[in-house]
């Protein structure tokens, strides 16, 4: 099993922010279905200037494929908050 973690992507989100296409490693990927999504937000207790339910990190789990011939991989994007930057793990199939 290929694990890849942490490495930058750029991906296309729709406007309620669920990914649709991302480009890794120059290829771009369609994505077929989201299969979790979950956000981690800012510890509020530690951080006195953090708000209280503020999103740190926010993680989505799909599956996606390079061509419609292709056979699909799953997939987890993660998108920082603050910097808005993705970053993508592989090794889940």
């Amino acid at each position: 099993m290929n694990m890849v973690y942490g490495e930058p992507v750029h991906v296309q989100a729709r406007d309620d922010g669920r990914p649709c296409r991302f480009v890794w490693r120059s290829r771009l990927y369609t994505v077929g279905a989201i299969l979790e999504h979950w956000v981690v937000n800012h510890e509020w207790w530690r951080d006195p200037e953090a708000e209280r339910g503020q999103p740190e990190l926010e993680f989505w789990r799909v599956e996606a494929s390079p061509g419609p011939a292709m056979t699909a991989g799953v997939y987890e994007l993660r998108r920082e908050a603050d910097t808005g930057s993705w970053t993508l793990r592989r090794g889940f199939d």
